[in-house]
């Protein structure tokens, strides 16, 4: 049964018992969230401070933006949708597919960005291949884009549909106006200090509801021996070899699964290239502040599981109605009912929290969908703006016409993700869409980026040619795996899809690069690591900074407390 069928008919045992409180504490979110975009309106006086804040911002406050912008239906529906149907598992997702990859984009690939002064991602591909790869990277960036918006906007929505009763519809378009009305207003530096207010209010909101949860389970001790007598058993409580995450029976292709499909090909994929991300960086006034941002945001991702895959796992043994789904589709995997793993959170909301508490909640969501939303249209619009549309259809215009034109990308991404949104239904747990969509975008680039940046002899060519060949690698993977010809529980069909892309895309740029011109190497400066002196890839006040401030010591100490997680966890 499709999600969208499915919340109409759950919505009325769905429906949280809301009190005037409860509003009052969501509306007045809302007044923050847009005097935020009013303040930050008064800032734009050019493209550039529309698109990427002037450069102007602290690494605090960009680090934050940077973790904030992922916590969206990504984290949130999504992870704790998986910690309901997997349980320890979905802790890969960022102990191994989150955080390595953020401290090797701080330490090694944000100098070049930086140092560029690039303004997206797409127009280093340009400088680095030529035009061919960077339309090919442009226009997936922005399909992706509205896809992934559209995620976050269908749970936004759904989140209004269940606490005011609108149809879902109605919701989906309250929900897209709010987030227009302040992206549209104050560009990117209203979604990043949005972000940073949307930080605090998502932790208030699920850090009581794990404690409260936790109590009501019976402590952790309670909470464990419930899970180990729930269908999937002790397993749920063990994060190694992950079997039910990845869809392998043997140990060994598991964990070769989870590292190379998730911990490398998808999760430097997406945290290296992914402009949403790199964007936020960008925007800092140093390359010693860039290259902190992601490494500042790897000290709150390591944490984030905790208060997201433990609440879904609460539900799942705690909650009448999630319990008896679970049951089900263990039984019969294709069972199709009213409730599904992606309502986890909402359902333990609805049972365990007070009012009041439960208004807190309700904006915590609220702010984690509209941050991941609003963290895709401003990346969007800069992409279209600068790399579709001044690039390709209108060159040579005054910086007015640009940052007219971003303003109305926004109007049109959205609108775009309206209809995109109710794609998101379709799937009883968000997560396999997601992990889709990262297999067909973000692996192939993540394999041409890194071949490109340490290999000067690849060619424009192979630029391109790599990254067409490993997307439709990925998206034959998927066509096989939905037309039964062979199958994997889980998600692991996303992880064959991605490992798939990334060989292809390997192989055919060296193949090709064997038959083609490479550019030559003082065209190279800046964007490959053997042809860029190590002034240009450095800040000259760094070694000045106090040790707090030193990115390469902070991804040390990131790197060992991971390790540590992985350890204790595992």
């Amino acid at each position: 049964m499709p999600l969208a069928q499915a919340r109409v008919e759950a919505a009325s045992t769905l429906r949280l018992d809301a009190e005037p409180v409860d509003f009052a504490l969501v509306a007045l979110y809302f007044v923050f969230v847009m005097g935020i975009g009013i303040m930050a309106r008064q800032r734009v006086s050019s493209s550039i401070d529309f698109f990427l804040s002037g450069r102007s911002l602290p690494a605090w406050v960009t680090g934050l933006a940077f973790i904030s912008a992922n916590l969206g239906a990504v984290e949130i529906m999504g992870m704790s949708a998986n910690g309901a149907e997997y349980g320890f598992p979905t802790f890969h997702y960022f102990w191994i597919g989150a955080v390595p990859a953020m401290l090797f984009l701080g330490v090694v690939m944000m100098p070049f960005y930086y140092g560029s002064k690039v303004r997206s991602v797409p127009e280093f591909m340009r400088r680095r291949f030529g035009t061919g790869a960077h339309l090919v990277n442009a226009l997936s960036f922005a399909v992706a884009q509205v896809l992934i918006a559209g995620v976050n906007l269908y749970l936004l929505g759904s989140i209004l549909n269940v606490l005011l009763g609108w149809p879902l519809w109605v919701s989906v378009i309250v929900a897209a106006v709010i987030v227009l009305s302040y992206i549209t207003l104050g560009g990117l530096s209203a979604a990043i200090y949005n972000e940073v207010l949307q930080f605090f209010v998502i932790v208030a909101a699920l850090l009581p509801l794990t404690l409260v949860g936790l109590h009501k389970a019976g402590g952790w001790d309670g909470f464990r021996d419930k899970v180990t007598a729930s269908p999937g058993g002790a397993e749920q409580l063990e994060s190694w070899p992950g079997n039910a995450l990845s869809g392998f029976t043997n140990n060994f292709a598991s964990v070769l699964g989870i590292v190379f499909g998730l911990g490398f090909v998808l999760s430097f994929g997406y945290w290296t290239t992914n402009f949403v991300e790199v964007q936020r960086a960008l925007a800092t006034h140093s390359i010693s502040a860039a290259r902190r941002t992601p490494i500042i945001g790897a000290y709150p991702k390591m944490f984030i599981p905790l208060i997201v895959v433990i609440p879904g796992m609460i539900s799942a043994v705690l909650v009448p109605e999630m319990i008896e789904y679970k049951q089900a589709v263990t039984a019969d995997p294709d069972y199709s009912g009213d409730t599904t793993y992606n309502q986890a959170l909402l359902y333990l909301m609805k049972d365990v929290l007070p009012n009041g508490l439960l208004g807190v909640g309700l904006a915590g969501l609220l702010a984690a969908f509209m941050a991941g939303m609003a963290a895709n249209i401003s990346a969007f619009n800069t992409v279209f703006s600068y790399d579709l549309w001044q690039q390709y259809a209108v060159k040579d215009r005054g910086d007015g016409y640009y940052l007219k034109i971003g303003r109305l990308a926004t109007v049109g991404a959205t609108v775009g993700a309206i209809f995109t949104a109710f794609i998101a239904g379709n799937f009883s747990n968000i997560m396999d869409y997601l992990q889709t969509l990262f297999s067909f975008f973000n692996a192939p680039l993540f394999a041409t980026f890194i071949l490109g940046m340490f290999w000067k002899r690849m060619t424009p060519t192979a630029g391109w040619m790599g990254l067409v060949c490993g997307t439709a690698s990925a998206i034959f993977v998927f066509i096989l795996h939905e037309t039964e010809v062979f199958q994997l529980s889980g998600q692991g069909a996303s992880f064959v899809a991605a490992g798939a892309a990334f060989v292809v895309d390997i192989v055919v740029s060296v193949a090709v690069t064997q038959v083609t011109q490479p550019k030559p190497a003082a065209e190279l400066v800046g964007l490959v690591y053997s042809e860029t002196p190590k002034e240009m890839r450095t800040d000259p006040e760094e070694a000045t900074l106090p040790w707090y401030q030193r990115p390469v010591l902070l991804a040390g100490i990131a790197l060992v407390m991971v390790i540590a997680l992985n350890i204790v966890f595992g």
